[in-house]
């Protein structure tokens, strides 16, 4: 007598049938990636405007834009405060007796290249991409690097006092120089000019150029994707370019002997380390892969994504119980038909048996 097992009942619910439900699932399936694929897009293609997040983001910040005017105020105030005056003896005019120059760089062309030019650089970034997270973190991000930097430098500048390379003229516009018993000069020249001779350390020029221009590098690198490990070379002259200029107006100040070689490299390197810091605040490394946006903006994304996945789950939810209760309505009928037909091919079997024990 052969015996066959019922559980194998529920793979005999034909595929004619299963093709309604699959086809449903199918098309949910792509509902939903269509939907997340919408979603993504309107985050990513320029939905965060100016006009639509721009209030937002600032009253978000209003902390830190309330640092950065003390931070204003401070610098003013550093300015206002007399430096030291370091002794300087008659041996110590040898290297102090260089020309009295004007400057190449001047002071009003400093925040025009490393504050006006970064900024009008993120307003294009900000034209083409729509993305005022962007936008708004690189302008204070910038501001934050070049006010920092100068709150620093000035204040080390009236802490050491170190003369200048033309202190001498500075101190003697005649030529004639004049010392106490201790052997300290007297200086008789003008007050300003001899109070701004006492500022050679560190070089402010190079602090702020480095500051501003560094951050910018670090800003281009992420946007061109200069560290994608393609090997695309000619990425690197662009993020070098803001670097040199910077470099050059070092170099300026010593040319002009407006600072000794140690003050321009103490501004240079300290406008490195305060970009530096200031930018990674807002924005991954450069060579991060999302090293072309801000953190907020990826934040952004993250969370309107995983709202859009939610949404999604629970407006499909009733379809999902739906089709499972349309599953098991079909598999009932069949597996009852298949119980029949088992019990009747047993029971023809044993009568089979019967006759033929009979006979």
């Amino acid at each position: 007598m052969r015996v066959e097992n019922p559980a194998n009942a529920s793979h005999c619910l034909s595929s004619p049938d299963l093709l309604p439900l699959i086809e449903q699932g199918n098309k949910e399936y792509f509902d939903i990636h269509i939907f997340k694929q919408y979603k993504m897009d309107e985050v990513q293609l320029g939905s965060h405007t100016i006009r639509s997040h721009g209030f937002a983001i600032a009253r978000t910040h209003m902390h830190d834009w309330l640092i950065l005017l003390l931070l204003v105020v401070i610098w003013v105030v550093i300015l206002i405060i007399h430096p030291f005056y370091r002794f300087v003896g008659k041996d110590m005019m040898d290297d102090l007796r260089y020309p009295l120059k004007s400057n190449t760089v001047p002071v009003w062309a400093v925040p025009m290249y490393a504050v006006l030019l970064p900024m009008l650089i993120f307003i294009f970034v900000y034209i083409r991409r729509r993305d005022v997270y962007d936008l708004h973190h690189a302008v204070l991000g910038l501001l934050f690097s070049v006010l920092v930097t100068a709150v620093i430098t000035d204040s080390i500048k009236n802490a050491v006092g170190r003369p200048r390379p033309d202190f001498f003229w500075r101190c003697f516009p005649d030529g004639k120089d004049v010392y106490d018993k201790w052997g300290n000069v007297i200086c008789h020249g003008d007050k300003s000019v001899i109070r701004e001779g006492h500022k050679s350390f560190p070089s402010g020029h190079t602090s702020w150029s480095f500051a501003g221009l560094c951050f910018l590098s670090l800003y281009l690198s992420g946007k061109i994707k200069a560290f994608d490990r393609r090997g695309h070379v000619a990425k690197l002259c662009i993020v070098f370019l803001p670097l040199l200029v910077a470099s050059l107006v070092g170099v300026s100040r010593v040319d002009d002997y407006w600072h000794h070689w140690q003050d321009v490299f103490a501004g240079g390197l300290l406008g490195l380390v305060v970009a530096t810091f200031c930018y990674l605040q807002f924005y991954p490394p450069p060579y991060d892969a999302n090293g072309s946006g801000t953190y907020a903006y990826f934040r952004v994304i993250e969370e309107s994504t995983a709202n859009t996945t939610n949404t999604i789950n629970a407006a499909n939810l009733p379809n999902a119980m739906t089709g499972e209760i349309q599953i098991a309505n079909q598999q009932e009928p069949t597996d009852n038909g298949f119980m029949g037909m088992y019990l009747a091919r047993n029971s023809n079997s044993v009568l089979e048996d019967v006759e033929s024990g009979k006979s």
